[in-house]
């Protein structure tokens, strides 16, 4: 089977395995979360090998560079051939990953959902200053 010319941007992004769904890809395009060579781009957007695209899905932010083209979403592993993530995309999404591990957690273990009546009377006797 020969290689398209061009494919749209949102089949492209689903096959690339950028977004679960052609859906999902379409509405991040229309949020402009996604720019085709520093560009916002629409969904029907003819995307051909050697674009730019600046990506901002829920897993991360990517800057990729697209080296080959697909309608049908396959394995994981054919996705990734799709594109290269440049190096400095690659060390941001790195350090964010790093930042957010190394950020401070502010949920309680015990809470979830409502308090219990126990949990409701310590926090009012904190706010008190009773305790």
């Amino acid at each position: 089977m020969s290689q398209p010319v061009a494919v749209r941007l949102d089949k492209w992004l689903w096959a690339a395995r950028f977004f679960k769904t052609r859906s999902l890809a379409v509405t991040a395009i229309e949020a402009g979360h996604v720019h085709l060579g520093g560009e916002r781009a629409k969904p029907a957007r003819q995307l051909k090998p050697g674009d730019t695209l600046r990506i901002l899905a829920p897993h991360g932010e990517f800057e990729v560079e697209v080296l080959a083209l697909s309608e049908q979403r396959g394995p994981a592993e054919t996705a990734r051939q799709l594109y290269r993530e440049t190096e400095a995309s690659q060390a941001a999404r790195e350090r964010r990953r790093e930042e957010q591990a190394l950020a401070p957690q502010f949920d309680h273990p015990d809470v979830r959902g409502r308090p219990t009546k126990k949990w409701r009377r310590q926090l009012q006797s904190f706010e008190r200053g009773q305790d």
